[in-house]
Order: C-alpha cells, then structure tokens, then sequence
C-alpha cells in the first residue's frame, strides 16, 4: 500500500497501464472489506480516513460501487443495449430499446454508463458513495440527482464532501453538463490516481482494449469512438493540483 501522508500531502501520482486503465487487469487494486469494494491501495487508505470523519458528523459513507473490471462494464453495457437492463433518457425517465436504432442506444447509454475500457472505475480511483444514515432500515439509495440536492436525502453528505472531500485529495469529476456524462454528484475521483490516468486513457488506448470484445453496437461504437473519447471521457472537470508528497 502507498503511505498515507496526510490531507494535502497525497502521494505522487501512479501511472497505470494500458491494461489496469482499461479494467482489463486488476493487479492495481486490493479488496478493501472496510468498504465492501476493491479500489486502489491510495485511494482505499484516504477513503478510509474521509469516512472516519464522516462518522463524527454522524455520516455513514457507504460505497455503491468501486472498482469494475472490463467484462462487468461489458454486461452492464450489453444488457442496456438489449433492453435486459433499465434504459434512461437524459431526464431518467425509462427508455424502450425495441422503439430505437442502434445509434440511438448507444447514445442513450453513453448518458449515465461508460463505455467498457473507458470507464472511470477500471482505474480504482472512483467511488460511488451515500449516505447509509440517512435512509430507513429496508430504504436503498437509486444514485440519482434528486437524492443530491439541497432537499434530498442526501444533502448533509453533499455539503460535508464540498468541505471535506478535496482534504483527502477527492472531488467529482461530473460536476456539471458539459456535454458528455451527466453530472453525478455520487461520483468522488482521487486525483493523485485518476490525474494521471485520464491523459493516459488516449483513443488508441481504447481501441485497442476494444479489439475482439463481444461488445453490442460495435460497428456504431467503432464510428463514434473518436467522439465518444473526447465528449465522455475528456469533458470532465479537471483533478485539482496534487501538492509533491513529503519524503516517504
């Protein structure tokens, strides 16, 4: 594990393969039972130490999801494409695959998912987290928008993460439209990993994880791929600064 070195001294940044960025591997990342995922080691250790505080404001951050491979953003990709999972538009109202060209799926899906081997979470940086204290007993979190605002069920973790989540080297990398991901507030990235991963994630990178995968839509996503690269992976705000680490 990479030394925990204190809020506002991350460590240096990590470079990535080409297989670790495109979740083709998981040699970067460790089961973290704590947090009931698998992320990197970096990024699992100041996780760890934003939760503790969390807690003393009576937050209980739960993470949804971490690390995914590549196979498991492939099933999440071709069971959207095949309607065998929920479809939503960019308002998150349901979608129906059989009414829509194959275009037309692929763009509705690049809304909320990733396309696999440009997904976020491959890198082991990324979380998507709640607040498990503020929802009843038999109460599960749907990881959209409206939990979020100031109103939602959700709005205490917001506001504790604004103030809180840059200390240990966290923000949200879909902050605002900027048209490509739709925001997600859920969404945290650890700049010290995914600051040096998203330059490196480069089209060829992509294309080449996509050779021979059983990927749904492939001849349109082949089409679009130099689109789909700079509108949904590169349009995303940018990893603050990460200050040099103190001498290990």
């Amino acid at each position: 594990m990479m030394p925990y070195v204190g809020p506002g001294h991350q460590p240096r940044m990590t470079i990535l393969t080409p297989e670790q960025l495109t979740g083709r591997a998981s040699s970067h990342v460790r089961e973290v039972s704590a947090l009931s995922c698998r992320l990197h080691p970096a990024a699992a250790d100041a996780l760890l130490r934003l939760a503790r505080e969390a807690a003393s404001y009576d937050i209980d951050l739960v993470v949804a999801s971490g690390f995914r491979d590549f196979q498991r953003q492939l099933a999440i990709w071709n069971g959207k494409f095949r309607g065998e999972r929920p479809l939503l538009d960019r308002d998150s109202l349901p979608m129906d695959v059989r009414t829509m060209d194959e275009e037309a799926i692929v763009r509705a899906i690049l809304e909320w998912s990733a396309l696999p081997g440009a997904s976020r979470h491959h890198w082991g940086s990324e979380v998507d987290v709640y607040d498990r204290a503020a929802l009843a007993a038999d109460q599960r979190p749907q990881l959209v928008v409206a939990e979020y605002v100031r109103d939602g069920v959700f709005a205490r973790l917001v506001a504790f993460l604004a103030d809180k989540a840059p200390q240990y080297g966290f923000f949200v990398p879909y902050d605002s439209e900027r048209g490509g991901v739709k925001p997600e507030p859920w969404h945290l990235s650890y700049a010290p990993v995914a600051g040096a991963a998203l330059p490196a994630l480069t089209l060829s990178v992509l294309e080449q994880a996509l050779i021979d995968a059983p990927l749904c839509g492939a001849p349109i996503v082949q089409r679009l791929l130099p689109e789909i690269h700079e509108r949904y992976v590169c349009r995303v705000a940018p990893a603050p600064p990460t200050p040099a680490a103190r001498p290990f």
